[in-house]
This record gives C-alpha cells, structure tokens and sequence, in this order.
C-alpha cells in the first residue's frame, strides 16, 4: 500500500498536479472505500486505485473523481456538467447570515445559476423555515443539483427550474443569491487545466470583459425581490467596482462588498431602491 502510494505521489507531482501527496492519499481511500462498499472486487483494489491516479494525472479534478465535494461543512455530489463548489463562494452565505440573523424566518430565497445548488441548501439548512428555488439553464447541473437536494431531504422546500436567469419569474423573494460566470473569456485558456478542460465552460466564462453575466442579472434582480429583499451576488477578483456601476444604474443600492478569507471583494450586497412599483 505504501509503496503504491508513494509511486503514485512522484507521478502527480511529474504531471504537475498540486498537492500531490493529499490527492495520493485521497484516492488511496477512495479506493479502499469503494472495495469495502463492494463497489469493486475484493483483489482488485491496487488496480482501480491505478485507474483512479491515471484520471488524475490526466487533470480531471479531485472532485469529479471521487464525485464528492465539501461546501460550508456539507457533503455535496459533483461530476461533470458541474462547477465544483469552492470555498469563496461561502462568503455569500456569510454575508447572508450577517444580514438576515434570525433563523426562524420564513424565508424566500432565489438562487440563480444554482449548479449543483450548494448555495441554496446551505442556506437551507440555516434557515429552518425557509423554502427556495434554484434555476439553471443547463440540464446536466440540474441532475447534480437534485442528487444534492434528495440526499440533504430538502425536497419539500427546494424547488429547481430548467431556465435561464428567470426571466419570467415575478417578484417576491427574500434573498437572492447567484454566483454568476465572471472569467474573461481570454483567460479561461490558461487556468489550470482542471478547470479549462473539466468544468462547465458556460459556467466559467463571462465574455469579453467577464461581466456578461452582471450586464443580463443587473435589469432583472430589483423586479425578483421584495422590497425589503436583499441579493448577494459572487463577485470575480478586481470586479466590485464595475459590477456596482451595474447594480446602481438599475434600480438597486450597492450595501457593501463582502471580503473573502483573503481579503478579496467576493460579495456584492445589494437591496432595491424602492422607486419600482
């Protein structure tokens, strides 16, 4: 064990994978669990690990292959066709939880571009009362997002809709919650290749300047929330600004841009102005 281990670590660090020696580790045990789940022959268990290390070393991500993902302490199912949760994106829920203290709250909560809506079910499970709705365009996140839905037992207060930013929708929600695509379309080439190869490219790339996304959701958010409503909205790296500009000149006031952990403008809050009718 030890020693196909080890061989594998020197080959993830050769095919210039980070982390080499944990993601080692984790398909090791990922190995391990799908033979004690009898996923795999007993026997057998070196072989797969082998078949495991070689999509590494291909670059498909961790998270496809072991087809599991922690976001904001919860276990969430991930493959391809989804983007992978990350830890920035907890921000939204931070601010969320700072501005709306009371959990009991029977809140409506919106969550656009849900993917595999581990936004909306962490913000489920902190607002006991609350029911939400995630829209996506893509049909392939959707099935992730109602594998995480059923396996978290939020069917009867999670509702998922195959569409676009809900054009159609009317007014009415609480919180609304998006992390649009915000990559300039020029970069997407150099990310790492777990990203450029694996993930979803609609939900990665955000046009020319990298805010498409803003441009579609500024005209519509103001109209989706009440209006005592407020929106929280992920932000790209160096983006806070522009995306204010689109926020103010269509009906809402820019409350504050969240930091994340490294001190990065990752959440923009915003609430209506009020002058809709």
């Amino acid at each position: 064990m030890s020693d196909a281990v080890a061989e594998a670590v020197a080959r993830l660090k050769q095919a210039g994978v980070g982390n080499a020696r944990l993601d080692a580790r984790l398909l090791w045990e990922h190995a391990q669990a799908m033979e004690a789940s009898a996923l795999i022959a007993k026997g057998r268990l070196e072989s797969i690990f082998e078949t495991l290390i070689a999509r590494r070393i291909a670059r498909e991500p961790l998270a496809y292959i072991t087809g599991a993902r922690e976001f904001w302490s919860l276990d969430f199912a991930v493959g391809p066709g989804v983007l992978i949760p990350r830890p920035d994106s907890e921000t939204l829920i931070e601010a969320l939880l700072q501005d709306f203290p009371e959990r009991a709250a029977p809140l409506s909560i919106l969550d656009l571009g849900t993917g595999s809506a581990c936004l909306l079910i962490a913000a489920l499970t902190q607002y006991p009362n609350a029911h939400g709705v995630g829209v996506d365009q893509s049909a392939a996140a959707l099935d992730w997002a109602r594998r995480n839905v059923a396996v978290h037992r939020l069917e009867d207060r999670a509702t998922l809709i195959e569409s676009g930013w809900l054009e159609e929708a009317q007014p009415g929600f609480d919180i609304l919650l998006a992390n649009p695509p915000y990559i300039r379309s020029a970069d997407i080439a150099g990310l790492e290749p777990e990203i450029a190869r694996y993930e979803p490219a609609a939900a990665l790339d955000g046009g020319p300047d990298g805010l498409d996304a803003y441009q579609a959701l500024a005209p519509r958010i103001a109209r989706l929330l009440k209006p005592s409503g407020q929106a929280f909205v992920e932000l790209g790296a160096g983006q806070g600004e522009a995306a204010a500009m689109l926020m103010t000149a269509n009906d809402l006031k820019v409350v504050r841009l969240a930091p994340d952990l490294a001190g990065i403008p990752r959440c923009l809050v915003a609430k209506r102005n009020n002058r809709l009718p």
